[in-house]
C-alpha cells in the first residue's frame, strides 16, 4: 500500500509546519511539502508529475495571499490534473461549504481542530483513497455508497451529554476571532450564558486541546483560570 503523497497550503508558516507535523504522524501518508500561496501550490503539483510522485492530496486552506483556494480547484478540474482536496479553514458559511462541495472538496476541516479529528477525517479519505482505486473496472452501487460513506465524519464527535453544537461554536469563535485570554465569567458575559455552563464548554475545549488554560495572575480573591486558543491546533 503506497503511500498519500500530501501537499500542505497554509499561508500562515507556523500553522503549515503544524499541520505538516500531523500528516507526517498519520501511517500511510506522506508529507509532499507545503506551500503558502495559490503559485507556489501550482508550481508544486506541476513539478511533482514529471518525477512520477504525483501529489495525491491537498489540504488547502481557502483564503490565501494571491486567490481563492476554491477557484484553484476549479483551475485544476478546468486543467484536468486529479487531486484530491481537503478545505482546511475557519470558513464556515452555508454558500462556502456549497461551493467547496460544487468543485470536488472531498472533506471540509473546520478550523480549530486537534490532532485527533485531523488524524479521523485522513483515515476515513485513506478508506475512500482505496477504494476508488479497486482493481477493478466498474464499482457497484453498494460499493460507490460505501466509498464515499467513509468521507462522512465529524469535526466533534461525541459531544458530551447537555452540551450543545451550536453553543461550543460560539465559544470557539469568541476565542478564535479576538485570540485574547478570557475567563469563564468573561465568555459567559459575552455569550448570554452561566458561569458554569462557560466553564464547562471552555474545559471540554481545553481538554481536547483546542485551547490552553492557565491561572489568571494578578487578580484579586479566588484564583481564576483564562483560556485561550491553541495556535498549533489550527
Amino acid at each position: 500500500m503506497s503511500d498519500i503523497r500530501v501537499l500542505v497550503v497554509e499561508d500562515d508558516p507556523r500553522t503549515a509546519q503544524a499541520h505538516g507535523e500531523y500528516v507526517e504522524r498519520m501511517d500511510g501518508f506522506a508529507l509532499a511539502g507545503t506551500a503558502h500561496t495559490v503559485a507556489a501550490t501550482r508550481r508544486a503539483i506541476r513539478d511533482a508529475y514529471p518525477t512520477g510522485e504525483r501529489i495525491h492530496l491537498l489540504l488547502l486552506d481557502l483564503n490565501l495571499p494571491d486567490g481563492h483556494g476554491l477557484e484553484l480547484c476549479r483551475e485544476l478540474r478546468a486543467a484536468g490534473i486529479v487531486v484530491d482536496v481537503v478545505a482546511v479553514t475557519a470558513v464556515r458559511e452555508l454558500d462556502a461549504v456549497r461551493q467547496a462541495v460544487a468543485v470536488g472538496v472531498v472533506q471540509y476541516l473546520i478550523k480549530p481542530f486537534t490532532f485527533d479529528v485531523f488524524a479521523a477525517k485522513l483515515r476515513a479519505y485513506r478508506e475512500y483513497f482505496d477504494r476508488m482505486r479497486s482493481p477493478v473496472s466498474s464499482l457497484s452501487q453498494r460499493e460507490v455508497d460505501t466509498a464515499f460513506a467513509a468521507l462522512r465524519t465529524s469535526n466533534l464527535p461525541g459531544l458530551p451529554k447537555g452540551l450543545s453544537r451550536d453553543t461550543l461554536d460560539a465559544v470557539t469563535e469568541l476565542l478564535t476571532v479576538h485570540d485574547v485570554a478570557r475567563s469563564a465569567s468573561e465568555v459567559a458575559d459575552v455569550l448570554g450564558l452561566s458561569r458554569v455552563t462557560a466553564r464547562r464548554y471552555l474545559e471540554f475545549l481545553a481538554d481536547r486541546g483546542t485551547v490552553s488554560r492557565a491561572p489568571r495572575h494578578g487578580s484579586r480573591g479566588r484564583p481564576e483560570l483564562e483560556y485561550r486558543r491553541d495556535r498549533t491546533s489550527f
